[in-house]
Order: structure tokens, then sequence, then C-alpha cells
């Protein structure tokens, strides 16, 4: 509709509708999703200490004070980034899987997204950073991998602690050392071809951990 202010001709603007409460929260959960994403990548460039909020919000694209609001500050955005990537374990890497395999799902995730790798490495070189793992998750982890010995999926000679230590070390390694692997393989970590071939050899390492069937003479029965 045109109406007429003092002679000039001015369109009629409609009020803006306010955002229903469903517009909001999806409003919220993009922003915080934003914001865990961009802190993911400003942490495991900077580690905790050298990681600065103003950075994160830049790269988020928001407010630097929606950090403080939707998770309390630089701390709570740490946690959350380390919670996230913890339920996603539970919930996506099948416990029961054999070694193998569960190796490879890792070694997917870690060569997908270096980042939380990265993330591993600040902690463990520079000490800084909340843990969110807890001991209890780490003692359930120990269990399971005694339970794995306990059927022959890995030898009970072996120091179950250590085994899953080397375990994760094999599939860090990749992004640990990304330019020997380069060298060794020639093609980057993210090439189809280097997963390939490096989870197959992986796969055939943890093989040789099982173990090894009992021996019966021939005529003799156990």
């Amino acid at each position: 509709m045109i109406v007429w202010y003092g002679g000039a001709v001015e369109p009629k603007t409609s009020r803006q509708r306010a955002p229903e409460p469903s517009e909001r929260v999806r409003d919220a959960e993009r922003t915080k999703r934003r914001l865990l994403e961009a802190a993911l990548t400003e942490f495991a460039a900077n580690g905790y200490a050298g990681a600065r909020v103003s950075a994160i919000a830049e790269r988020a694209g928001v407010n630097k004070q929606l950090v403080s609001y939707y998770f309390g500050g630089k701390e709570g955005l740490y946690r959350a980034i380390q919670r996230e990537w913890l339920d996603r374990e539970r919930d996506q890497a099948d416990r029961d899987l054999p070694p193998d395999e569960l190796m490879r799902w890792y070694l997917g995730q870690n060569l997908a997204d270096p980042r939380i790798v990265r993330l591993v490495l600040w902690q463990a070189l520079a000490g800084d950073g909340p843990d969110e793992e807890t001991q209890e998750e780490i003692e359930a982890e120990q269990e399971r991998m005694r339970g794995r010995q306990a059927h022959g999926e890995i030898d009970t000679d072996l120091d179950p602690a250590a085994v899953q230590l080397a375990m994760m070390g094999m599939v860090f390694a990749p992004v640990v050392f990304s330019r020997t692997a380069r060298r060794l393989f020639g093609v980057g970590i993210d090439a189809p071809e280097f997963e390939t071939r490096y989870g197959d050899t992986l796969s055939r390492i943890l093989a040789r951990l099982a173990a090894a069937p009992e021996h019966h003479p021939e005529g003799d029965h156990p």
C-alpha cells in the first residue's frame, strides 16, 4: 500500500515478525555448532593456552560474549569439545568389533579430521587444558582389553595397558608424522590409498597379537 507523507510517496512497512521459539532454538544450536567447530580448529592450531576467545568468535562469525553465554567461557568450550568426541566415540565405535576393525574405525576418524589428534598432542607437549576423560572411563577400557585377552583376541602374555597405548600410537602416528608418512608412502595421509595400505598393515600386526591356538600332537585330545 502507498501512503502520502507531506507529498512524498513511501511504501508502508510491516512490523517484523518475532521469531518462533523453535526458530530461536535452531539459531542457538547453529551458533553453538559454529563455535565448537571454530574452537576445535583454534585449539588444534594453538593449544589451550595459546587459543584466544576473540579468535574463536571471529572464526565462528559471532560475538565473543556468546562463548560465555553458551559455554561459560574458554574452559567450558574446551571441555565441550572433549565431551563431544567422547560421546561420539561411545555412540559410534562398536567396542565389540574385533581389534583390527576397531582400529580401522579410529584410523578413519583421525585421517578424516586430524584436529582431535593435534588437540591431544598439545595436551601432552604443553601440559595445558583440562581433561574431560575420567579415570573410570580409562579403567573401563582396560577391562574391555582384559576381556579380549580372555577371548583369545589378545595374547594373555601381553600387558593390556601397553597394548592399549601401542594401539593408540599406531592410529595417531600418521597425523603426528604426516611429513614422514608422505615420504614413506608417496602420498599424503588424506589419500584413500594411504588409509587402505596403512590400515591393512595394522590389521595384520594386530592379528599377530592374538593368542596362538593350542597345538595338540596327533592322536592327543584336550
